[in-house]
């Protein structure tokens, strides 16, 4: 594998490889939330026929296609999405100052660990949703807060890739990153499905383990086996990677007033680098599209193709390692090419690709080429859109711009699973909910076109 902490001989600094691995070693742990809760395992099974009223389900027998039934798992899905439009309010609201005043009191790495730390609490407390209609909206809730959180550590974990990056290398380094996360969804879901959900022969049991399907015990012991993977693999990060430096730190403020420096920030931004702002619209509307792809790509494979929660997790098993492989080998494309040009690239082949999955009809086949497609060009544009920020922001700021970042991205987060949640409402048909993604993913695209590929660093 490529040394990615290998400087370019210009660079002043050397970056130790164990530092970049520690830091890595973050996102190769995050696939326990990104990919098990948010994406493939608890998702689906929020929005399985197991939290559906059983006299629907009674009803509808062996017809996956029975009205009341389709109408049910689509209010599901529905409920699912309101819940992470909830989440992104809130971190809109928080995000930037939070990460403001972990650069003024020097302590990113304290704030990673607590919000890490509540996103593997929340991911324990979901072995209480049990299989049943009345469980959902705790199980929303989980979902919901655990979003949440994994957004608030993420702006200081991101913050830190100029801790264990050079300006030369913050490409290769991100991309790295990103790889290490699906590389480590990989493991982590055959794990799952060697040792909790593949049924082995034993009627009504799941895993090597034989551990019961009843009540979806199955997934709920899963979902803290994913728990206890991620707060393993964060503890590299807290302590082989060093405090930002002191002399970065800014002055500490108190929280309202800190929404006074934001608002500071944001007209400093407009007078003096618009050009920022615009990127950081058009990565916060091509980002929720992304986050539509991740949320509800598992539902759609599930109720329009039939895949079963087993299906799901050798698809992306598969989708795992083509994004992992593309991601790790876009790194040096941004470095070479341009973070903006890589952006543009894979988001025209997000956009073709989601289209085509209206079109492909209801075999599983379709979905299997469609998705993997898909998911080559997932990967690159949230690596690019990190180093892309990473690269114009002063030394000292990287959590506030950072914060800003996220709070960009979820200002406009009710949009993909608004959108979703409005397509398959009205028509009743799940699938139909990938227009309102691709819709976003188009949008965002348009937007990046006028923002230039070379910025001035933020003053």
């Amino acid at each position: 594998m490529t040394d990615v902490s290998s400087p370019d001989p210009t660079d002043a600094a050397v970056i130790p490889r164990s530092r970049v691995w520690s830091w890595a070693l973050w996102d190769w742990g995050s696939a326990a939330f990104n990919a098990v809760v948010t994406t493939f395992v608890f998702s689906t099974y929020l929005a399985s026929g197991l939290f559906v009223d059983p006299a629907i389900v009674a009803a509808a027998g062996d017809d996956d296609r029975n009205p009341d039934l389709v109408a049910a798992l689509a209010a599901n899905a529905s409920l699912v999405g309101v819940a992470l439009m909830i989440a992104g309010i809130v971190i809109a609201v928080l995000a930037p100052v939070l990460g403001q005043r972990s650069d003024g009191s020097g302590r990113r790495k304290l704030w990673l660990g607590i919000n890490t730390f509540v996103v593997v609490l929340s991911m324990a407390a979901m072995f209480f949703v049990e299989a049943a209609p009345g469980y959902l909206v705790l199980g929303a809730t989980l979902l919901a807060v655990g979003n949440v959180f994994f957004e608030f550590a993420g702006v200081n974990y991101n913050a830190m890739l100029v801790q264990v990056s050079t300006r030369k290398t913050m490409g290769r380094v991100s991309g790295f990153g990103w790889g290490m996360g699906y590389v480590g969804g990989i493991a982590l879901l055959i794990l799952l499905l060697v040792l909790f959900i593949q049924n082995f022969g034993a009627e009504g049991t799941g895993g090597v383990l034989g551990i019961t399907t009843d009540n979806g015990l199955n997934i709920r012991v899963a979902v803290v086996a994913s728990a206890i993977w991620f707060g393993l693999f964060a503890i590299p990060v807290l302590v082989r990677v060093p405090e930002i430096e002191a002399q970065s730190r800014r002055v500490r403020v108190g929280f309202f007033r800190s929404y006074a420096v934001l608002w500071k920030t944001l007209t400093s931004l407009w007078h003096g680098n618009r050009q920022v702002l615009l990127f950081l619209l058009a990565s916060a509307v091509f980002r929720d599209g992304l986050a539509g792809v991740f949320t509800f790509g598992a539902i759609i494979a599930q109720q329009v193709f039939g895949f079963s929660s087993t299906e799901v997790l050798y698809f992306a098993v598969a989708a795992n390692l083509i994004a992992g492989i593309s991601t790790i080998a876009s790194g040096r494309l941004d470095d070479r090419f341009g973070p903006k040009n890589l952006i543009l690239f894979s988001l025209v082949g997000l956009v073709v690709t989601g289209t085509a999955v209206l079109f492909i009809g209801s075999a599983q086949g379709g979905f299997w080429v469609a998705g993997l497609i898909l998911c080559a060009f997932v990967g690159p544009v949230q690596a690019a859109s990190r180093s892309f920020l990473a690269r114009i922001t002063p030394a000292g700021r990287e959590g506030e711009i950072f914060g800003l970042y996220a709070t960009t991205g979820r200002a406009v987060s009710f949009l993909a699973p608004g959108l979703f949640a409005l397509f398959v409402g009205v028509t009743g048909d799940t699938r139909l909910g990938i227009l309102g993604i691709v819709l976003v993913l188009l949008a965002g695209l348009f937007l990046m076109l006028p923002v230039k590929a070379k910025q001035a660093a933020i003053d």
